[in-house]
């Protein structure tokens, strides 16, 4: 990520109303954000455009987060991908699906936790598979 710009992010679930208030908050914490309601617009969206972050739920149409998360670690390396659910998943989970997320974020969840947590991901320089608020 350059520095002096804000992080992009791309969000990607299907629930209308939880990606709405998502994106409004990312926004209001300095994102700049782009949605996509199923794995396929979102990696539609990542060949078009450049992202730093994809918060991708667990459960949209087509392929499934997890899924997802797999396609942009092989097609677009760069991007840091957070998965979210209200299923929680564990740290463990997470090494054993193999899908190369740096981290997971149970909702419901704080919007500003929410913005903190995925800052720090974005600095991280080795991603590490943890979630929002240091759950396991």
């Amino acid at each position: 990520m350059e520095q002096g710009r804000a992080a992009k992010v791309l969000v990607v679930g299907n629930e209308a109303d939880q990606v709405w208030v998502l994106t409004i908050g990312l926004r209001v914490a300095g994102f700049e954000v782009e949605t996509a309601s199923e794995a396929e617009g979102a990696l539609f969206a990542m060949a078009g455009e450049t992202f730093d972050l994809a918060v991708v739920d667990l459960m949209i149409p087509g392929a499934n987060g997890i899924q997802l998360a797999r396609m942009i670690r092989g097609q677009f390396p760069h991007v840091r991908v957070v998965l979210m659910s209200a299923y929680h998943l564990s740290e463990r989970q997470l090494v054993v699906a193999d899908c190369g997320v740096v981290g997971f974020v149970p909702r419901p969840f704080d919007l500003t936790e929410l913005a903190g947590f995925l800052r720090s991901k974005l600095a991280a320089v080795e991603p590490a598979g943890d979630a929002v608020g240091g759950e396991e």
